[in-house]
């Protein structure tokens, strides 16, 4: 049997603070290198695979940079009735997403993509979310406190987004930004162990 190759950090190639706070809880170091992929709208894609697209986009030019490094990018798409919901373009929008989701279920993707071993690997994982009926003075007081901005759908399931929901079918982390669980049995799937980083 292949001795498993443990990794103790790696490279995110992303800006998001929740991605890096949630990889770094796992015991790694966490090395962030922005991308420079710019996420378009591709209205042609079903949700799930706008999410697929964008993490394998967000991977491709950074791993040109660090091609012995562990390195992965992500995208988060909500996905309601088959129309994605990206991040607000302002307050009135995310009003808008607000209310289309209000008492209603939808679905969050998040997609992956790793290098393993010189490899691409992809994954998705996807969880159900339901919304509880909401007022109109619930969102407005939601939207004002700035946290709908930078969040596909116009909401984060962790603070004070989690008043917004009823129930979850499926893994948190993936509504959160990135699937853990699923990260961690990828690699060990390719033979890599993620260790606690020393530094």
């Amino acid at each position: 049997m292949m001795k498993p190759r443990v990794v103790t950090t790696l490279v995110l190639a992303s800006i998001s603070p929740r991605r890096r706070e949630l990889l770094a809880s796992l015991g790694v170091e966490v090395d962030v290198v922005p991308s420079d992929y710019n996420e378009v709208d591709m209205p042609e894609l079903p949700p799930i695979e706008l999410a697929r697209t964008h993490a394998r986009g967000k991977l491709r030019n950074v791993r040109e940079r660090y091609p012995e490094r562990l390195v992965v990018a992500a995208d988060t798409v909500v996905d309601l009735d088959g129309a994605p919901l990206n991040k607000p373009r302002d307050a009135a929008d995310a009003s808008a997403m607000l209310q289309a989701l209000a008492g209603r279920t939808h679905l969050v993707h998040t997609a992956f993509a790793v290098t393993v071993n010189g490899d691409v690997i992809e994954r998705t994982g996807t969880t159900e979310v339901r919304f509880w009926p909401l007022s109109h003075d619930e969102i407005a007081e939601y939207v004002a406190t700035g946290d709908s901005m930078d969040k596909a759908g116009a909401y984060g399931i962790q603070g004070r987004g989690a008043a917004l929901v009823q129930r979850i079918d499926g893994d948190f982390y993936t509504v959160m930004g990135f699937p853990l669980g699923l990260f961690v049995r990828t690699l060990r799937e390719r033979g890599v162990h993620l260790g606690v980083s020393a530094r």
